[in-house]
């Protein structure tokens, strides 16, 4: 079987296939461990282009019993053509700020907002508060959906949905995908992320928080 994005349950799985510890598997990878204990407690995590390639190498050179092994592991199988990653997107404003994160894989100015991956059955508002506090700490509730489109980047299905932040200030707590957190002013955002890039509903939202 072939995969076509890693998450960090799928790395684990490939980590039990291969029957190794945590220090053994992260070695093979040239990870730090730290990176192999995130995977663990985030299943939902996507591994940044590197470690995606790292992940490719390691199972394309594993034996044929490993191979069977992962199969069987992984319950249920991972996207396919067939079967579009889901994505809820979280874009969480207070007094004329929205957050976003700037994340490792695409450049340093790739700023984007808080997202995690919808597993089937899962519920996106769920997910977006979720990955909100366990990336930058902050807690917050979802006010509305905003839609939903394929992401012209990336090709994910992804869900928006617009939140109220409660409590806590921005702290990168997940240095592993992300360089940096911070609140962006609203009418500065495409300083951070180009305007072509911003699905239209979410610049129509934030229009009031301006």
């Amino acid at each position: 079987m072939d995969v076509i994005t890693w998450t960090g349950e799928l790395a684990c799985h490939l980590q039990a296939a291969l029957r190794m510890g945590r220090d053994e598997f992260a070695g093979k990878l040239g990870v730090h461990p730290q990176t192999v204990a995130a995977w663990h407690s985030r299943p939902g995590i996507v591994p940044r282009p590197d470690m995606q390639a790292a992940l490719d190498t390691v199972y394309e050179k594993a034996l044929p019993p490993v191979r069977l092994r992962f199969a069987q592991l992984v319950r249920p199988p991972e996207p396919t053509a067939t079967q579009t990653l889901r994505v809820a997107v979280a874009v969480v404003v207070r007094r004329g700020e929205v957050l976003l994160v700037q994340r490792r894989d695409g450049g340093p100015l790739d700023w984007q907002f808080p997202a995690g991956i919808v597993k089937p059955g899962g519920d996106p508002a769920t997910v977006a508060v979720r990955e909100t506090r366990a990336e930058t700490g902050v807690h917050c509730s979802v006010r509305q959906e905003l839609g939903s489109r394929i992401h012209p980047q990336t090709g994910v299905a992804a869900e928006y949905l617009l939140c109220d932040h409660l409590m806590g200030e921005p702290t990168n707590l997940d240095p592993a995908e992300n360089s940096d957190t911070l609140w962006a002013p609203v009418a500065a955002l495409t300083r951070f992320i180009p305007a072509d890039r911003i699905y239209a509903p979410i610049l129509t939202a934030l229009e009031a928080h301006a």
